[in-house]
């Protein structure tokens, strides 16, 4: 499976409905993966969502991963987990999902945190904000070089996050991001599906 182009991220509090049209318009414009990312909804609702999101998901072709919740993302079969620091052992998670699926880490700005999640085998790792974000207002920016360093260095594909949009993702391909994650830039667009569309395009 190749790790490269738009990355979609869910935004926070869509009731179901609203989610699965969002991501259902979104899924026409073909990105490389999306990711389930809730924070506040509670456990048998984000149940419900995700597997919901992962039959539209499986009908389009396009990987799921599921954001903080490893044993969600076990027990629906999902793709894949996308692990922060508070998510557990990274390792204990790649064996847990075993080869087949994808493990993503945030490594946030720290370059320790991404090679001891190369170490640990993850499929690529995750930087940012790379500018500052609506949906983490208070994260600090991480610098640009963390891309390519890891490019260079760990040898996995690389993934972006914060603040990103179209008219501001290009320093970061350039760079070597390969997976520009975004979901205010994406989900607020007025037509989500041609967003999506445009952001893939860069990787033609």
């Amino acid at each position: 499976m190749t790790l490269r182009g738009l990355y979609a991220v869910t935004p926070d509090g869509l009731d179901t409905t609203l989610l699965v049209e969002a991501v259902g318009r979104v899924l026409e414009g073909r990105p490389a993966l999306l990711q389930y990312r809730s924070k506040t909804t509670d456990p048998a609702l984000r149940r419900e969502q995700a597997s919901q999101l992962l039959a539209l998901c499986r009908s389009a072709g396009v990987p799921l991963l599921i954001n903080d919740d490893l044993q969600l993302a076990l027990e629906l079969g999902a793709d894949g987990a996308h692990l922060g620091r508070d998510d557990g052992d990274l390792a204990a998670a790649r064996r847990a999902l075993g080869p087949g699926r994808i493990l993503g880490a945030s490594c946030y700005g720290e370059w320790a945190r991404a090679e001891a999640a190369a170490a640990a085998g993850v499929d690529y790792v995750a930087f940012g904000a790379m500018y500052p974000s609506s949906t983490k207002p208070l994260a600090p920016c991480a610098p640009i070089s963390l891309i390519a360093r890891a490019k260079a260095e760990l040898g996995l594909p690389v993934a972006a996050i914060g603040g990103i949009t179209l008219d501001n993702v290009r320093p970061l391909i350039e760079a070597g991001a390969d997976l520009p994650a975004v979901i205010s830039d994406l989900f607020s667009a007025p037509d989500p599906a041609a967003r999506a569309a445009a952001f893939a395009g860069l990787f033609e």
